[in-house]
C-alpha cells in the first residue's frame, strides 16, 4: 500500500505536467496557424483560408483561372497566377507578395483583407465603359483595363470628386469628355475592361494619371514621374 500511495504522489504531478505542456503546445500550433492565415505576408502554394478564394475569385472572372473556388492554392492557383504576372508584366513566380496583390486590386494584410470595393451602379459602369472606349479603344485590352482603373483610382483619391462622373467631368480632366468622344457608344470590350476595373483589377497599380507621349501638349503632365508604360499610354502617379 506505501509503495502504491508513493507512485501515485509521483506520477500524478507528472501526468498534470504533461497535460499541461500538451495543452500549451496546442493552443500555440493553433495561434500560429490563425496569424499565418490572417496576416499573410505572401499566398503560394500550400496556402488556404478567405484571401486564396478572394485570389481564385478574381482570377476567375477575368479568365486566368479555370479550377473550383475552394480556398486551397494548388498547382491550378500557381499556373492562374504566374499567366496573370505574365500578362501585367510581374516577376513570374507563382507567388502572390505585395506587387502581385496590388495589381489585383487585393490586400494581404488583415486590417483591410475584408474590405470590399465601393458599389457602382449601372449608368456608372456604362460611363466608365464610355471614357474606356473614347480614350483607350485602339489600346491592348490591359491597356483599357488600365484607364478605367485611373479613374477609379481618382475616386478613391481624396484629391479628387468621389464619384465616377464627378472625376470623368472635371474640367480638362479627359480628353474624350472635350472632344465629344465621350458620348459614343462604347463596344463590349469597353465594358468588359470597365467591369474588370471595377472587380478590383489595376494593372496601374494606384496610377492617377496617364498621357500618350507622343501627342501631349501638357508640359505640366509631362513633369509627372512615370511609373510604367501600357501601349501608347504612360502611366504616373
Amino acid at each position: 500500500m506505501k509503495t502504491e500511495k508513493i507512485l501515485r504522489y509521483i506520477i500524478a504531478p507528472i501526468l498534470l505536467v504533461v497535460m499541461v505542456l500538451l495543452i500549451i503546445l496546442a493552443l500555440g500550433a493553433y495561434d500560429g496557424t490563425y496569424i499565418e492565415a490572417e496576416a499573410a505576408t505572401v499566398l503560394k502554394r500550400g496556402s488556404k483560408g478567405t484571401q486564396v478564394r478572394t485570389l481564385q475569385t478574381k482570377l476567375k472572372k477575368w479568365g486566368y483561372y479555370t479550377g473550383s473556388v475552394d480556398g486551397i492554392y494548388g498547382s491550378q492557383t500557381v499556373t492562374a497566377v504566374r499567366y496573370f504576372q505574365r500578362v501585367n508584366g510581374l516577376a513570374v513566380d507563382g507567388v502572390v507578395g505585395q506587387k502581385t496583390a496590388k495589381a489585383l486590386g487585393m490586400s494581404l494584410s488583415s486590417s483591410s483583407s475584408n474590405t470590399s470595393n465601393p458599389s457602382y451602379s449601372s449608368s456608372d459602369l456604362n460611363l466608365l465603359a464610355r471614357v474606356v472606349y473614347g480614350e483607350a479603344r485602339g489600346e491592348p485590352y490591359l491597356g483599357q483595363v488600365a484607364v478605367a482603373a485611373v479613374v477609379l483610382n481618382r475616386v478613391k483619391s481624396s484629391s479628387f470628386p468621389n464619384t465616377i462622373s464627378g472625376v470623368v467631368y472635371q474640367p480638362w480632366a479627359f480628353t474624350a469628355v472635350n472632344d465629344g468622344q465621350i458620348n459614343l457608344s462604347p463596344n463590349d470590350t469597353a465594358r468588359k475592361a470597365a467591369q474588370d476595373a471595377i472587380n478590383g483589377w489595376d494593372p496601374t497599380y494606384g496610377c492617377l494619371y496617364y498621357y500618350n507621349p507622343k501627342t501631349a501638349t501638357s508640359n505640366w503632365i509631362r513633369q509627372k514621374e512615370i511609373h510604367l508604360s501600357i501601349g501608347s499610354h504612360v502611366f504616373c502617379l
